[in-house]
């Protein structure tokens, strides 16, 4: 019996803990530990296009749509309106402008060869897309992620937040991962956290999600509040760049890939994931 109350109380406290609230009235959480950061890169979308000196596409830079799971990615997607970007996902029965590729359309940008880090905070603030079967994600990859052999510590996946769960009981969830040794049999994955945001609904009201990295582990963050910390597989010591992504489960997904279902039809309203910032910090005196 005792055992099983020490069991249940455990559990109460994990629910506790994975419940994240907003913590200042106007939803701008201060940076965790601001003092010791410094703003070094950031987009606001304040302009009326996308910052090409910023972004470009995530495996989608040419005229041709790309396959990306259960939809076509193509930066035509991706827009800078009203102070913010806007990765719309929308069903083209005709393909996209008339391509002849009817199917659902999205769009992932990177910052891969224009900007990379090693450690700091990172943080995006964003309305998440609606849709079950749809998941957007904040994340960041290594050039260097695909070696073998030294756990993550020369290059790693790391999931800030990705929101595959809209649908779901426990919708206001999201999930921060680390993968690392590529995506092929030696592939290694691990959840960190599933925070859920009790009461400031994440499909409707702005939320930040932040990741602190030093040369111990990841620490992430919902509107300032920790939600939990790792080094699953050793912190990466490599510079890591930027992503943003919105993916569709579906059709063409490889079945492992569609985790968040596949559910979309064709009479889904468009949906949009909004992101009102991006910021980079780098620590003012190393790690």
């Amino acid at each position: 019996m005792e055992m099983n109350v020490i069991t249940l109380l455990k559990a109460i406290w994990a629910v506790l803990l994975s419940v994240v609230m907003t913590i200042s009235p106007q939803g701008f959480p201060r940076v965790p530990h601001e003092e010791d950061f410094t703003l070094v890169w950031a987009d606001e979308f304040d302009g009326e296009t996308l910052d090409l000196t910023k972004w470009e596409g995530h495996f989608c830079n040419g005229e041709e749509a790309q396959i990306r799971r259960g939809s076509y990615w193509h930066t035509d997607l991706a827009r800078v309106e009203g102070g913010c970007l806007h990765i719309e996902t929308k069903y083209y029965p005709d393909g996209l402008n008339g391509n002849g590729k009817p199917g659902w359309y999205t769009c992932g940008l990177d910052t891969g060869n224009l900007f990379e880090q090693q450690y700091g905070y990172f943080e995006c603030r964003c309305i998440l897309p609606k849709g079950e079967g749809l998941w957007s994600a904040f994340w960041m990859l290594s050039h260097t992620m695909g070696s073998v052999g030294n756990g993550g510590t020369d290059g790693a996946e790391i999931d800030v937040f990705e929101s595959p769960f809209y649908g779901e009981t426990l919708s206001r969830r999201v999930t921060s991962n680390i993968h690392y040794d590529g995506y092929g049999e030696a592939h290694q994955s691990g959840n960190v956290c599933k925070p859920y945001l009790l009461f400031n609904d994440p499909y409707e009201t702005f939320n930040t999600y932040g990741l602190e990295w030093n040369e111990k582990e990841y620490i992430f963050y919902v509107n300032g509040i920790e939600t939990g910390r790792s080094d699953f597989g050793g912190a990466s010591q490599v510079p890591e760049y930027l992503i943003l992504s919105v993916e569709v489960g579906g059709e063409n997904a490889v079945p492992e890939d569609s985790w968040a279902g596949a559910k979309l039809t064709q009479e889904s309203a468009p949906s949009d994931f909004i992101v009102d910032y991006v910021r980079v910090y780098q620590y003012k005196t190393g790690v």
